[in-house]
């Protein structure tokens, strides 16, 4: 088959599905990763022959589209701060607000000089925030935590491609008392969508990201925010900061609990103009 013919066909059998521009995005991804050719390539040379086995892996993935996998699960990887990670359905494939709330801790970061600078990244994921800061801040000891052991398998291999030691700790948040060490800053975004919140959600998000990660019950739905905010209490270095990603629907009622255990706290928003980020500081 003829790569212009394969990217007919492609766009074909997902019209409808998704916008045209997505399904190019998709299409070029692709090609990028099974072909190793670019966009220019494409251009460049629209009659190059493409093999049986490299079409099957093209219907492949298709039929995963089609059943509203996320790219980045069928490639396997993504970008975050410019930086390449590897993603499965065991870890939430990073968003852009995330890449906001880094930006601010290495802001704040690059305005202070710690001497032995400590950070924490609660429910690492993938490891996106705590690679990234690491990188970033090579001076620094970073430590990172997650409850699901597949979660840091991936973030591990994430560390170890970009080049980055991180100190990783298999532990439910919930269930700690007390941090083992003190922290500059902690940093976490944490599952906050309530279950009355899921039909807003898009189907490759409800059908095939962790749940886990995602989801909190809508009778409690700061759990996590108030657990980390209790260890953050007692676990913040003096000028140390915490830093959420937060429900943007539950924004001052995060806000309002943090005050309340000792901390000031800072509401932030997003390019999009809803508060999505909070930071705070020991309120002494």
């Amino acid at each position: 088959m003829l790569l212009k013919h394969l990217k007919t066909n492609f766009h074909s059998e997902l019209k409808g599905e998704y916008p045209p521009e997505e399904i190019n995005s998709f299409f070029n991804l692709l090609m990028e990763n099974y072909l190793k050719i670019s966009r220019l390539d494409l251009a460049l040379d629209p009659e190059k022959e493409i093999s049986p086995a490299e079409v099957k892996n093209f219907d492949k993935a298709l039929q995963q589209l089609l059943h509203q996998k996320p790219i980045q699960y069928i490639i396997g990887e993504t970008e975050f701060f410019g930086l390449p990670f590897k993603v499965n359905p065991h870890v939430l494939i990073p968003r852009p607000e995330t890449e906001e709330l880094v930006q601010w801790v290495m802001e704040d970061l690059q305005k202070n000089e710690f001497k032995d600078l400590t950070i924490l990244d609660i429910g690492t994921g993938s490891g996106c925030i705590a690679v990234s800061l690491a990188k970033n801040f090579p001076q620094a000891r970073v430590s990172a935590m997650d409850i699901s052991e597949e979660a840091l398998n991936c973030a591990k291999l994430n560390a170890e491609r970009n080049g980055v030691k991180i100190n990783f700790i298999q532990q439910d948040v919930l269930k700690l008392d007390k941090l083992a060490e003190m922290f500059d800053v902690i940093i976490s975004n944490p599952p906050y969508v309530r279950e009355l919140e899921k039909p807003e959600m898009s189907r490759n998000v409800l059908e095939h990201e962790p749940s886990m990660a995602l989801y909190v019950k809508d009778e409690d739905p700061l759990i996590f925010y108030k657990k980390i905010t209790k260890l953050a209490e007692a676990g913040l270095k003096k000028n140390g900061n915490l830093y959420f990603e937060i429900n943007q629907y539950l924004a001052e009622e995060t806000k309002g609990m943090v005050t309340n255990n000792n901390l000031k706290p800072e509401l932030r928003k997003d390019i999009f103009g809803n508060y999505r980020m909070l930071r705070a500081w020991a309120n002494k």
